[in-house]
């Protein structure tokens, strides 16, 4: 995940009604789902609802970590259909972010630019459809204090074509990460060392109160927040009466860094929601990959050959339960960050036939034996790196 924009409020995510059918093995060894009837959950303490399953844009536009380094029409004719395909399953909660598809990579098409373009296109053949956006500010070393925020914000506006966006967050500066860490480690170690969160956070956080009561947004949260900011965030806002809606994580059912560090635990205590990008681990849950085909371009240095074959097990049992159930590895991956509440996961759909699979991850559960079962194979593999930035 690159540094992106959205926003969220504070309370926790609501639960939706569920109708519970007992998992029993059929004749034929497949077992009845223990089915929901999912409705939209509440980000936080905040009034904003949003489907309980999101859609990350990270990779619309861009050309430096996703899309094989390029970006053409066909690449953009297959992120629509990723847009309307999710609209029509009724996911209609859009994360991006102001960096995504950065101006400063070659090719490289802004992807509040393309969900911009994807709303107004959906809206002149269905004026009444509603989609919830979500983007993010990012924390670049030459932005200071609150009036940062609301510059970045309007500029952010534009390019979405919208008056006001659902969700604006605060985002570490992880586009330095993702990008120039592999490419430019001097930049990185700069930006460490005078990374904007130590000296600029507390006018970040004003910046955001100050977009709730102008009426820019609807709700707001931050990314990648350890434990530490994450409280002192939530209490900078409750003083003005504005809740933190989200916090968003890297979460999956390999990389469970907020159970361990102690987000997770303080965003149930504090009823924030948590938003979790990479959900199926960049697809390496889904069962795409494999030792002898690793996924191409910076991913291969993450999920690599070695840890692609250590994760055999925990996908080869992953595939045994979603032949039960009739459901494919990455439904069952999502499903189950879904059962650890107050979890909305944010897959990124690049094309149409993704956005339709990841719709089949709702509407049913895990039973409580296989959500543990998973966790337990996923605990003996060794932790996925994720990102220093959540450390800081």
């Amino acid at each position: 995940m690159a540094l992106h924009i959205s926003s969220g409020c504070f309370a926790v995510i609501c639960h939706s009604r569920v109708h519970r059918i007992r998992a029993t093995a059929a004749s034929d060894g497949s077992a009845t789902l223990n089915t929901v009837v999912e409705e939209k959950v509440k980000l936080g303490g905040s009034d904003l609802k949003v489907s309980r399953l999101g859609i990350g844009a990270w990779s619309w536009g861009d050309t430096t970590y996703w899309n094989d380094l390029e970006w053409n029409d066909r690449n953009e004719k297959a992120a629509r259909g990723a847009f309307n395909a999710s609209i029509d399953g009724g996911v209609t909660f859009f994360d991006t972010a102001e960096v995504y598809g950065s101006g400063l990579a070659l090719g490289a098409i802004n992807s509040e630019v393309l969900l911009g373009r994807f709303i107004k296109e959906r809206k002149q053949k269905e004026p009444d459809v509603e989609v919830a956006v979500a983007t993010k500010f990012a924390a670049l070393p030459w932005r200071f204090g609150r009036q940062s925020v609301l510059k970045a914000l309007k500029d952010s506006l534009c390019r979405l074509g919208l008056t006001s966006v659902d969700l604006y967050q605060l985002h570490w500066s992880v586009f330095y990460e993702s990008v120039y860490f592999i490419q430019n480690p001097l930049l990185m170690i700069f930006f460490l060392l005078f990374r904007p969160g130590v000296w600029g956070n507390e006018g970040y956080i004003d910046g955001l109160g100050d977009a709730v009561e102008k009426g820019l947004v609807k709700a707001v949260g931050v990314s990648n927040y350890n434990e530490k900011r994450l409280r002192e965030a939530y209490e900078k806002l409750r003083k003005r009466g504005i809740p933190l809606a989200a916090n968003q994580v890297n979460y999956s059912l390999i990389y469970r860094a907020p159970e361990k560090n102690g987000v997770k635990t303080a965003c149930d205590e504090l009823g924030i929601t948590i938003i979790a990008y990479s959900p199926i681990a960049q697809g390496a849950l889904t069962g795409k990959y494999t030792p002898d085909k690793p996924p191409s371009g910076p991913r291969g240095r993450i999920y690599t050959p070695e840890l692609l074959t250590r994760l055999q097990p925990v996908l080869n049992k992953i595939t045994e339960i979603g032949e039960k159930y009739d459901k494919t590895p990455t439904q069952v991956s999502l499903n189950w960050l879904v059962a650890q509440g107050n979890v909305v996961p944010i897959p990124g759909a690049k094309t149409e036939e993704q956005a339709e699979e990841f719709r089949g991850a709702l509407g049913w559960r895990l039973t409580d034996a296989e959500v543990a079962e998973l966790r337990s194979l996923a605990s003996e593999i060794k932790p996925v790196i994720g990102f220093p930035v959540e450390n800081l």
